[in-house]
């Protein structure tokens, strides 16, 4: 199979391999849509089995990143980038700049920022040698590390579905299952602890698991086995794909809200949710709080201003709203969540292609 056969290409304006064999650097850049803007998407440096798998990855993250940003009303298109490689040992600020050095041949078409695997200092490091990076750490644009922001949307999305489900206002009495307590997922229990949640949790890191149950006193359980875990609500907050057919089964819970990209291996699982009475909280729509925190620098860089915490606020409320409004069109019309929030994304990439297209004629 090519890659223009390949599902996941998805109408991709652009894929980009980089190689440097100074720093090591293996990384793939993928633009999937700049009809709204520039593409802007974090930068994963992850330990790939295969090339191939690092692609279909950086194919999918992306086209998701385009569907992120327009459901958060966001002027960026859609991109994302992947390096392969172990983030714990391969991982050089020569490398960082090496990438910021290929960046600068997009010409501004692609902003990186962190992602899994990588931080901000690893951006900083890029910044030395573009300006097609977001997410710095100093500067009065600067937005910092986007993951409580993340946190934070994925916390009131949670809220959402507790009142949506469970008639409350708060998390007293429910029980989440929390898959991955690294930045987003730590920062999560600590703001489900604290609104009443009781909370089961899971990682591969065991120093991050002993840190987040010594704060919130959660239960903590094997990978494995946290699907099959007696709970209200799943959060998955680690990698994408964990929704599939092999733990779809094991769920024992009313509604899956986390902070995880591609959740669906497949989109038929969220048909499958849906039949099986389980409330899915579209995962581009609820992890946007990062991604918002990230536009806000651009925002400042673009007008001259400094990061504005009330411009983030905004969106964010926005994207809350868009939430509700998403469950609520799904639960009217009888359909699945996923459908009705591609629905919404589709239409204000399309409108906004169809504008550019327009004044490109005039």
């Amino acid at each position: 199979m090519t890659l223009f056969d390949s599902p996941s290409f998805a109408h991709h304006e652009g894929v980009h391999a980089f190689h440097d064999e100074k720093t090591g650097l293996k990384a793939i850049v993928a633009v999937h849509s700049t009809a709204r803007g520039p593409a802007v998407g974090g930068t994963r440096m992850w330990n790939y089995a295969t090339a191939a798998e690092a692609l279909e990855d950086v194919l999918r993250l992306s086209k998701g990143m385009s569907y992120k940003n327009a459901i958060a009303d966001l002027e960026m298109g859609g991109g994302k980038s992947v390096i392969i490689g172990d983030s714990r040992t391969q991982k050089t600020p020569e490398l960082f700049e090496a990438f910021g050095r290929f960046l600068n041949g997009l010409g501004g078409n692609y902003y990186a920022a962190e992602d899994v695997g990588t931080s901000v200092e690893d951006i900083a490091s890029a910044r030395k040698v573009t300006p097609y990076v977001l997410g710095l750490k100093d500067g009065p644009e600067a937005s910092g590390d986007p993951s409580p922001v993340t946190a934070e949307g994925v916390f009131r999305s949670n809220m959402v579905v507790a009142r949506r489900l469970f008639g409350q206002n708060d998390m007293t009495g429910l029980t989440v299952a929390v898959q991955g307590v690294g930045h987003v997922g730590a920062y999560l229990c600590e703001k489900l602890h604290a609104a009443g949640a009781k909370l089961i949790i899971t990682d591969v890191n065991q120093d991050n698991l002993k840190a987040v149950a010594e704060k919130t006193g959660a239960q903590i359980v094997a990978p494995e086995d946290i699907y099959a875990v007696q709970a209200d609500i799943y959060a998955p907050c680690a990698l994408g794909a964990t929704l599939n057919p092999t733990t779809l089964g094991q769920l024992k819970v009313k509604a899956v809200c986390g902070a995880a990209n591609n959740q669906l291996a497949t989109p038929d699982i969220g048909d499958k949710l849906h039949e099986m009475g389980i409330l899915y909280s579209p995962d581009y729509v609820v992890n946007g709080g990062g991604i918002i925190n990230v536009a806000s620098e651009m925002n400042a860089r673009q007008n001259g201003t400094a990061y504005d915490p009330q411009w983030v606020e905004g969106k964010l409320s926005r994207l809350m709203e868009t939430f509700e409004e998403i469950l609520e069109r799904a639960e009217r019309e009888n359909k699945p969540t996923y459908q009705i929030a591609d629905a919404i994304a589709e239409e204000r990439i399309k409108a906004a292609a169809d504008k550019k297209a327009a004044a490109l004629k005039a």
